[in-house]
């Protein structure tokens, strides 16, 4: 092959010495094809595509020759290794009389070697591409209360980035409605959210970075303004004067005036501010915001301010909250007149001195000025008001469409509107709305001039960015809010679908083709390919190491995408999966899935911004596990727990941890730091105290461990040992064959969110494959109901333990409680305990999508069977609830026969079915135990405040001491089973934490009082 490849370049070289130019093309066919072959197997190795040569071009002066690819050799990954190989590979079928010649390969314009990221090079990194803010040593926003310091990860950083569109206005069918269509119980619109807000963001900002948002984060529709000008409800603005007075600012503040904001109303332009001058010493002046609020919750709080040119940058903010007081540091010389978020905190319903917001004017510098205006609480509804154009209206919605673009107007329809908010929360509008209400100019929200929303959202993102950073060192000369902005990413999923259940996989788009490939600021554009390909690369390895080994990777895009190309920053577009695939959603709908892929994002942006700054980063740890708690005298717990290793991270090792504490109905305080994976701490009689632990290291905190509480009775019964044994959050119920139908059957089973879901816009109604696409109003397979989507619904909250110690502590039990974990792999002796609560909720074993990796949530692992049986033999008293309680060791695969013994033999039931009620009722029956009594509720449908139970385990008695006490109100099948003999057993079908909250204490007093009753002889 090599002999007939020399043979043909030879004609081409006798051909191009006739020739008096140095440089010629080489137009042999064999050998492009022979090079586009060998590149394409490349490409193929990452994504499924092809490349092909351009162009071949000789320089005999200058020895060298020039391979121009196609664009898609840029669509993969460029390290220094595959860049070599694939050099070599070129060289290699080159004729031998250009074996001496030097060979340079572009595509896209680019040099091979200027493709690969500069993370991945060991020398020759390109300077043009560092987009740093090195002079920026006082961020946005400090938290100065965490009792950590993070060293190695984000800190000082500040990243914009959004969850993809959003509900609007269509103007041309007068009606507010998604931009995409509800497919697979959720819509890309709300979808996106799911993995930004509860695992992104957090992950971010648990690494020290400012995230800003152009949507609202919080998903209350409760929303207090506390205001100089006016207040809602009966919030209070209140001031003190100390050395320095308090006094009106010049120019203009915020100001809630209106229910409803039209075209180009800005609440930021309709109030004052207040201003006063700072002091180091001497007494302090505060502006204190009291709100009243109409429920208790965990809010999101905002603060507005002004930015003057003697702003401070250590603006002193204190929060008090249900669980203690929070300290922040605001630097005023940026974010002025908009919504800047300190955190999510728990505030109890009413007016009270122990949930209020102040502002002081001590500084580290004296003289400079502190201002400020209106704080905002809660999430919120919609308030923009829009209707149809009375001009006439852009019908377009060309993701390219730019604000000098030009579009036909089409006239409006002979119909008089009026303007109408969207009637949701404001959380699922898209962000040309809430940047309206966060003070943005409307040359931000409506390039189109009001003409097109749709156009408007997704252009807004963009320029929105700019105008964070405008007047920074990242966007100098340009107006804004000085924020200067390290990168920003948009988070997406795609459109597609394939017949045989592949899966489309992931997609990431940038844009260097614009203002001669730089930044307003200078600095080269092909930073925002370096960012694309370290966030791809991370989040195709997670996730084929974690859950599909076959996850597809597609393109990286150099395209003129508006959300791509007009941030002035580092920029990456993602499109993570298709939300039109049944295969894709099979993952993207399960929670420890959007976990990995945002871990995966935020390990992508570290990595890049450490580049960047010349940093050796260090990820924050995973949670930790195998939690415990004992009590060691009276009034003193000792909490127990193991760190988790990161296999995908080395970075990522614990150093220390941090033990937070909520006593009673209060919240989490800030938390306490301990060395090592154990501590003692001290506890009052006769009150519940619960904990969680979060592991930390230089680059961040974990998320947190599940929660677990405890209390000591003055006067206990005696001690119960509460085994949190509800560790599952997964999809729902799903079944995938290659005929006819499939697809999400949540009516079986909803799955389990991770504390509370947001994404969910109802069941899926449509199973057949065939049905094809018509509108978005009726997109074929997968369409879905519309009846939940402006509803939050609850999940796994990981905090069942002081929901049961309440019951026991009402009843005169002290407790204790560990996790499932903890006690299956001995960690706990449970021995000696009046009582052991298992807790089970919806636990079952459980693969995501077609099982590629191992299944999780056993009910009862070999470890826990083992460790019950002792108990149990030597005389306890055991209580078991659970959803699955039978069904996990019966009707499963996976199951045993040795599984079914056990629980016939020990726990003294046997299965009936799967499907044992499903209207939310059960009532105590006659039997040997006369405690058992009374009519019980549980929550069986959607709902805000607990997991929903579906179909509860119909169980039946397995021994001859053994009695159904508890029966289904509608069917009167076994709900419930006692066993009383050498040890006693109590087995209910229903998890004791569903049952309605008002019931709960009755309930246990039952099971509590047949536990204590004497076996009669």
């Amino acid at each position: 092959m090599k002999l007939i490849l020399w043979k043909a370049a030879s004609v081409c070289l006798l051909m191009l010495a006739t020739s008096v130019l140095s440089a010629q093309e080489i137009t042999d066919a064999g050998l492009k094809k022979a090079i586009s072959d060998s590149l394409t197997a490349y490409c193929k190795k990452q994504i499924a595509a092809t490349t092909s040569v351009k162009a071949i071009v000789l320089d005999k002066h200058a020895k060298n020759v020039v391979v121009s690819m196609d664009e898609r050799l840029a669509y993969i990954t460029i390290n220094e290794q595959n860049a070599a190989a694939m050099q070599a590979c070129v060289h290699r079928l080159l004729p031998d009389s250009l074996q001496k010649y030097e060979l340079t390969i572009f595509s896209d314009g680019q040099k091979l070697s200027e493709l690969i990221p500069n993370v991945y090079r060991t020398s020759d990194k390109d300077k043009n591409r560092i987009f740093n803010n090195k002079e920026n040593k006082v961020p946005l926003v400090e938290n100065i209360s965490e009792p950590y310091k993070i060293k190695s990860g984000l800190q000082n950083k500040h990243i914009a980035l959004w969850q993809s569109h959003g509900w609007y206005y269509e103007q041309k069918l007068a009606r507010w409605e998604w931009q995409r269509a509800r497919m697979f119980q959720s819509v890309e619109d709300l979808f996106p959210q799911s993995f930004v807000l509860p695992y992104l963001v957090p992950m971010l900002e648990n690494a020290g970075a400012n995230v800003l948002l152009p949507r609202e984060r919080d998903y209350h529709s409760v929303e207090v303004i506390v205001d100089n000008d006016a207040s809602r409800y009966g919030s209070q603005y209140r001031e003190q004067n100390g050395a320095e007075s308090w006094s009106v600012g010049e120019g203009t503040g915020f100001a809630e005036k209106r229910k409803e904001y039209t075209d180009g109303q800005n609440p930021f332009t309709e109030g004052t501010f207040r201003q006063i001058n700072t002091i180091k010493k001497g007494k302090e002046s505060l502006v204190e915001w009291l709100p009243d609020m109409p429920e208790r919750g965990n809010y999101a709080l905002y603060v507005s301010y002004k930015s003057l040119t003697n702003s401070a940058t250590d603006a002193r903010y204190t929060v008090y909250h249900l669980g203690g007081k929070t300290e922040f540091k605001v630097n005023q010389t940026m974010g002025g007149g908009t919504w800047i978020y300190l955190g999510t905190f728990a505030f109890d319903k009413g007016s009270n001195e122990a949930c209020r917001i102040t502002l002081s004017n001590v500084s580290g510098k004296k003289g400079c000025v502190v201002t400020a205006d209106a704080v905002k609480i809660g999430g919120g509804t919609g308030n923009i008001a829009r209707m149809p154009n009375p001009e006439g209206f852009m019908a377009g919605t060309s993701k390219h469409l730019d604000g000098g673009a030009k579009e036909s107007i089409v006239p409006q329809l002979p119909i008089k509107f009026t303007p109408e908010t969207s009637g949701g929360p404001r959380y699922i509008e898209g962000a040309r709305y809430w940047l309206q209400w966060a003070g943005m100019p409307d040359s931000i929200y409506s390039r189109t001039h009001f003409n097109n929303d749709y156009s408007d959202d997704f252009q807004s993102r963009g320029y929105w960015v700019n105008y964070l950073a405008g007047g920074s060192k990242v966007l100098p000369g340009k107006d804004g809010l000085h924020i200067p902005v390290d990168l920003a990413l948009a988070f997406h999923t795609d459109a597609g679908y394939t017949p045989n259940d592949s899966i489309i996989g992931t997609l990431g788009i940038f844009m260097t083709h614009h203002n001669n490939e730089q930044f307003e600021n200078g600095q080269s554009r092909w930073a925002s390919r370096d960012l694309t390909s370290l966030v791809m690369d991370q989040i195709v390895s997670d996730i084929r190491a974690g859950f599909e080994p076959k996850w597809t990777r597609r393109a990286m895009w150099n395209k003129s995408y508006s959300e791509a190309r007009v941030p002035n920053v580092p920029t990456m577009l993602l499109e993570l999966l298709s939300h039109e695939n049944f295969a894709d959603m099979r993952y993207g709908l399960d929670p420890r899935f959007r976990f990995t892929v945002s871990r995966a994002i935020y390990k992508g942006m570290l990595r890049f911004l450490a580049g960047q700054y010349g940093f050796k980063y260090v990820v924050q740890p995973l949670p930790v596990e195998a939690f415990s708690s004992r009590f060691v005298g009276e009034k003193s717990v000792e909490l127990k727990w193991k760190a988790v290793n990161d296999s995908l991270e080395p970075t990522a090792v614990p150093t220390q941890y941090v033990v937070y504490t909520r006593v009673g109905n209060g919240d989490f305080d800030n938390g306490k730091i301990v060395k090592g994976t154990s501590c003692k701490l001290d506890v009052e009689k006769d009150k519940i105290y619960s904990f969680k632990v979060a592991a930390v290291n230089d680059g961040g905190v974990s998320f947190p461990s599940e929660v677990l509480s405890v209390c000591r009775k003055s006067n206990e019964k005696g001690v119960a040992m509460i085994i949190n044994g509800f560790t599952r959050i997964s999809a729902p119920a799903s079944w995938a064959t290659q005929d006819s139908i499939t697809g999400f059957t949540d009516f079986i089973d909803h799955g389990v969110p991770d504390k509370v879901q947001f994404n969910y816009v109802g069941s899926q109604y449509e199973f057949r494959r065939s049905v094809g696409w018509m509108d978005d109003d009726s997109p074929g397979f997968g369409g879905s109901n519309a009846d939940r989507e402006h509803q939050v619904i609850a999940g796994n909250s990981f905090d069942y333990p002081v929901v049961h110690g309440a019951a026991f502590a009402e009843n005169g039990y002290s407790f204790v409680s560990a996790s499932k974990q903890s006690i299956a792999d001995c960690h706990v002796d449970i021995e000696g305990y009046a009582v052991a609560d298992v807790i089970l909720g919806k636990e079952k074993e459980w693969v995501t999508a077609h099982g590629a990796k191992p299944a999780m949530f056993k009910t009862f692992p070999v470890g826990l069977q083992s460790v019950l049986t002792d108990y149990c033999l030597q005389g306890g008293n055991l209580l078991v609830t659970g959803a699955y309680v039978g069904t996990d060791l019966w009707d499963n695969p996976r199951a045993s026969k040795a599984d079914r013994a056990w629980a016939m033999n020990i726990l003294k039931f046997k299965w009936r079915n799967d499907a044992g009620a499903v209207t939310g009722r059960f009532k105590a029956v006659a039997s040997p135990f006369p405690s058992f009594a009374g009519n019980y509720n549980y929550y069986n449908e959607l709902n805000g405040e607990s997991y929903v139970v579906e179909r509860p385990d119909g169980i039946e008695p397995a021994d001859k001491n053994g009695y159904t006490i508890f029966r289904y109100s509608e069917n009167n099948l076994s709900a419930g089973v006692a066993y009383k003999g050498d040890y006693a057993s109590c087995v209910l079908g229903i998890p004791f934490e569903a049952v309605k909250p008002e019931m709960r204490s009755g309930l246990m007093k039952s099971i509590l009082t047949f536990f204590e009753q004497k076996i009669s002889k």
